[in-house]
């Protein structure tokens, strides 16, 4: 089934914020989703993400940031994203039924969902599933960025692919020398878009398929 949705949110300039709302006919858990910073909910890369973890089970709730929502290019506020993910994961637990609640999301999303699962209204969340971490920008390692990422009490599952310019595979190893519960799991070829090379990969599995397999793995052995 899936659901377009108009979320109330409490950020300013912005009072409702659209969602999209996809599950299977039984599932498993339910993801809060956030996109990434130079597109919105819509676009293939978020579909085929909610598309492959529909197929194993995992029900997603996308939605938009409130700058993306205006048709704005500046992103907002981590307070703002943080605010946003609390309301739409409100919207979420009426749809899980009971089930695990999740955050995560693609880049920009999945840094906002890491940074909003520290809100004491959100200590309900199960898990976080991050589709390509940025890390640091192009050609920057850094690690500044996952500093708060100690902070995280529940268990996290970073999908990054091996070509990821932004998460470098050093980089994000060091990152989370001192995070409790982190897996890391490279995608073969995968850039930070999850682009592959298919000449390269041509025998190996989809990579929203391998992702999404890995992803579902990840909560039967963290028992979510």
């Amino acid at each position: 089934m899936s659901e377009a949705l108009s979320i109330p949110v409490d950020v300013g300039d912005v009072e409702l914020v659209s969602a999209v709302f996809d599950a299977p006919a039984e599932s498993r858990a339910l993801i809060v989703l956030g996109h990434g910073a130079g597109a919105g909910m819509n676009h293939g890369h978020m579909a085929s993400i909610t598309a492959a973890l529909n197929e194993r089970g995992v029900a997603v709730l996308r939605f938009h940031f409130p700058y993306m929502e205006l048709g704005k290019n500046r992103t907002d506020r981590v307070e703002v994203c943080s605010a946003v993910y609390a309301a739409v994961a409100e919207a979420g637990r009426t749809r899980a039924r009971g089930k695990p609640l999740l955050l995560g999301g693609h880049s920009f999303g999945g840094r906002m969902a890491s940074h909003a699962v520290l809100e004491p209204s959100l200590s309900d969340v199960a898990g976080l599933v991050f589709f390509s971490f940025p890390l640091h920008m192009p050609g920057k390692p850094s690690i500044k960025r996952a500093a708060h990422l100690p902070d995280v009490t529940q268990p996290m599952l970073f999908l990054s692919g091996t070509r990821d310019n932004m998460a470098e595979e050093d980089q994000l190893a060091a990152a989370l020398e001192n995070v409790g519960e982190a897996t890391v799991h490279r995608l073969f070829t995968g850039d930070h878009s999850f682009k592959i090379l298919k000449r390269t990969r041509k025998d190996a599995e989809d990579i929203y398929v391998e992702a999404a397999r890995v992803a579902a793995e990840w909560l039967d052995a963290k028992g979510i």
